[in-house]
């Protein structure tokens, strides 16, 4: 990618957005205030005012499993909304490539496992969040059929469990490891032992949003096929495991209680992410996990309580 590129950032205020702020400074970043993503006149507007040589697709409607499933069709027909008019408007404005982020949710609920790209559509996603996974599956139809017809450089990259600064710290809308991290600084804060669910023993796979920043720059350069590609930190590591390395970053010598009357959750969802090492990507490139987990904490210490769902 020339270095004189100009890169467009659509969901820019987002926590992978954010990211993508520290490694490409010079991109231009859109957040809803900016531009309305739902309107199609706003879209090819604002597209036509910058101009991008490339794109990089992160606006989305998300949310929690509850408010996916009370909101099944306002979550599929914004996305699809969403969808159609930034690949749209980057057909329109010749853009070079386009880079759009998928979600592991896109796979069947009853895959094989390590999840791989060809398995995505061999069965339904899982009921809890179907509309808002189809809405992605189709991000993945609309690359491929405007790669087609209009020979659009469009490509699609499915990470796995994301995390790191300016994350959403909400603690029923929220993934496993923001929810720790506050729930400890929290205990910690007013001298009680933190509940955690299920009994710690799920193996999962973390990606510091900052490693998702910088893969998401090496795609645009070295990754132009029309199958979607994992992109994940494929390291496995128990949730017991990160909530002791998170006490011990943040300070907590307080009780971890496991209530094992909530669920744990699938022991192991592994990834397969071979297609990116044979890009050139190296495992050694991910940060090191307790490093990661020290830098978010840090930044949610120093930030609590005006933190993304903490108020």
């Amino acid at each position: 990618m020339n270095k004189n590129s100009k890169i467009l950032v659509t969901g820019g205020s987002g926590m992978i957005g954010v990211a993508l702020q520290s490694v490409a400074p010079d991109a231009v970043f859109l957040s809803s205030k900016d531009c309305d993503l739902l309107d199609q006149k706003q879209t090819e507007e604002i597209f036509d005012h910058y101009k991008p040589d490339s794109v990089i697709h992160l606006a989305a409607r998300v949310g929690g499993v509850k408010a996916n499933y009370d909101n099944l069709g306002l979550f599929f027909a914004d996305n699809m909304r969403i969808n159609i008019n930034v690949l749209d408007a980057a057909r329109k404005s010749n853009v070079s490539k386009l880079v759009s982020l998928m979600s592991t949710c896109v796979y069947p609920d009853a895959a094989h496992y390590p999840l791989t790209e060809d398995q995505i559509n061999k069965g339904e996603p899982h009921y809890t969040n179907f509309a808002y996974a189809y809405a992605k599956r189709m991000l993945d139809v609309q690359s491929r059929a405007y790669r087609k017809q209009y020979g659009c450089n469009f490509i699609t990259a499915i990470p796995n469990n994301l995390f790191g600064e300016n994350d959403n710290f909400h603690l029923e809308d929220s993934h496993v490891l923001p929810a720790i991290i506050r729930k400890m600084y929290e205990a910690k804060i007013n001298n009680k032992d933190v509940v955690l669910w299920g009994d710690g023993s799920p193996l999962r796979e973390f990606t510091y949003s900052i490693d998702l920043a910088r893969i998401l720059l090496f795609l645009l350069d070295n990754y132009s096929e029309p199958e979607p590609i994992n992109i994940g930190n494929t390291e496995e590591c128990s949730v017991k495991e990160v909530a002791k390395m998170i006490a011990e970053i943040i300070g907590f010598d307080g009780k971890i209680v496991w209530d094992s009357s909530k669920p744990s959750g699938q022991f192991k969802k592994p990834s397969d992410n071979t297609k990116l090492m044979n890009l050139g990507w190296k495992e050694s490139d991910y940060t090191n996990l307790h490093d990661a987990l020290a830098k978010t904490c840090l930044w949610f210490t120093e930030n609590y309580p005006n933190v993304r769902g903490a108020n």
